[in-house]
């Protein structure tokens, strides 16, 4: 059943890609991995500051014991590690002790037995599950998810520069409305976008090691003469365990998930903006503002053989509605424990991945979906030059300078409903007495396609400038 096409969930079968991709941080495989570097973590820090049989090794011996640890750290984990580790959770039905209990075997397999009591010391399972969660979670965003956002945001900026000065028709309430451009409208997700970009990217990744209920209770018996508080934050922030978390310093005895209801709620908004910008492409496509570069070879209809169907951000639309559903579900349970803990949260943290894979899912497909398409300036063009009404709201607003009252109510009378051609609107404004010369020529020189305001300012502002 190794055949993704026998998978039951689409990110592991028609989207294997996607699990390609994230498997390495997400993977049963991969939480094993992490665990295993973290407890080889706490036992190098332990054995260099507190057990004084390590300084009683002479210069070599120090140096093989911390390069063993070291390589066992960063090199040498396999399939072959994951499965004997495995094997010892069949018979533990524990999944932390069973990695404790293998990184003490390969200890003594090297002649270190004496250090043995050394792994695990004063930690309980979620001092190493909280720090390997929090691992995981940084490097999928470093390394998968922020760099595809990244992609997607340049994707419409691309857009957006290239079109800043092509006009459109815009749309409020479905209604024909103030003419905008292109690019104007590309540039609003992506000033959007980037600002929760960022705030994902700058998200705080808590950790705690401190025990059984979060006191330190057991090192501070063991070792009364240690301010472990003290201690295990320059762990967790001066980079004995990694360089880019922060210390939670008042715990049950689970770090409290916080930070990661705050990502996954972070994630969802970005999810929401790109759902969105789906929804307005299709839209666009729809009224052909933008059409879609047909690929030699694909189908768009098993019967009509001219479609060629917006499925990227269709496909994009479904599969955040799957990432929201979960990533929902994650920040509303993480926040929860009964009372120091329970064991709720660990079955419902496993799903962290399979959110964050429909939420890649969705962003690669739009990023694809947009090299696909282009700009109709033909139809945009063509929608302008019949929207002469649009040009009420500049008009009436014109009369209001010059202090007419009723500007508003005459420019309804005019055009509210009607059918208005450019004959109307210049006979109209030829017709307003009080208007000076300069202004009256403004009004008839101005066209539904000139009519956008700063729009091309605003899109290079927003594209070339970002804050």
């Amino acid at each position: 059943m190794s055949d993704p096409y026998y998978a039951l969930s689409p990110l592991d079968g028609r989207y294997s890609e996607i699990a390609e991709e994230l498997s390495p941080y997400f993977s049963e495989y991969a939480l094993v991995k992490y665990r295993y570097q973290t407890e080889l973590k706490w036992f190098d820090y332990f054995v260099q500051c507190f057990d004084k049989k390590f300084s009683q090794l002479d210069d070599e011996q120090e140096e093989k014991l911390l390069k063993f640890v070291f390589n066992l750290q960063y090199y040498s984990f396999t399939e072959k590690d994951f499965k004997a580790i495995k094997a010892i959770e069949k018979k533990t039905n524990h999944d932390v002790k069973a990695v404790e209990i293998y990184v003490a075997e390969l200890l003594k397999s090297k002649g270190y037995g004496q250090f043995v009591s050394d792994v695990h010391i004063g930690c309980t399972s979620e001092d190493i599950n909280n720090v390997s969660y929090g691992r995981m979670i940084y490097d999928a965003l470093t390394e998968v998810w922020l760099p595809a956002a990244e992609d997607l945001i340049h994707q419409i900026a691309q857009i957006a520069e290239e079109h800043a000065e092509t006009p459109m028709l815009a749309h409020t309430h479905g209604q024909p409305a103030t003419p905008t451009t292109v690019g104007k409208e590309m540039a609003v997700f992506v000033y959007r976008m980037r600002k929760v970009y960022e705030e994902v990217k700058n998200a705080p990744i808590y950790m705690k090691f401190n025990g059984a209920t979060g006191n330190y209770s057991a090192l501070s018996v063991a070792y009364p003469n240690v301010i472990w508080p003290d201690e295990m934050k320059a762990l967790v922030e001066e980079g004995w365990l990694f360089d880019f978390a922060t210390f939670n310093p008042a715990t049950t005895q689970i770090e409290s998930h916080d930070y990661i209801c705050h990502i996954a709620d972070a994630v969802r908004h970005f999810n929401n903006i790109l759902l969105d910008f789906d929804l307005d492409m299709w839209e666009y496509i729809s009224r052909e503002y933008f059409k879609q570069i047909a690929v030699k070879g694909e189908v768009g209809s098993s019967t009509m053989p001219h479609k060629v169907n917006p499925i990227r951000f269709e496909n994009s639309e479904a599969n955040i509605d799957m990432s929201n559903a979960i990533f929902m579900a994650l920040s509303n349970k993480l926040a929860r424990s009964r009372m120091q803990r329970d064991l709720s949260d660990s079955s419902s943290m496993r799903n962290i991945g399979v959110a964050f894979g429909y939420s890649l899912q969705a962003i690669k497909q739009t990023t694809s979906g947009l090299k696909k398409v282009q700009v109709n300036k033909k139809k945009l063009s063509e929608e302008l030059e019949n929207k002469w009404e649009v040009l009420a709201e500049p008009i009436q607003t014109m009369l209001r300078k010059y202090g007419i009252p009723d500007a508003y109510d005459q420019l309804k009378e005019l055009t509210r409903g009607k059918e208005i051609t450019q004959k109307d609107i210049q006979d109209f404004v030829k017709s307003l007495d009080v208007l000076s010369e300069e202004d009256r020529n403004t009004l008839l020189n101005l066209t539904p396609s000139t009519y956008t305001g700063f729009a091309a300012q605003i899109t290079r502002q927003v594209v070339c400038n970002p804050e």
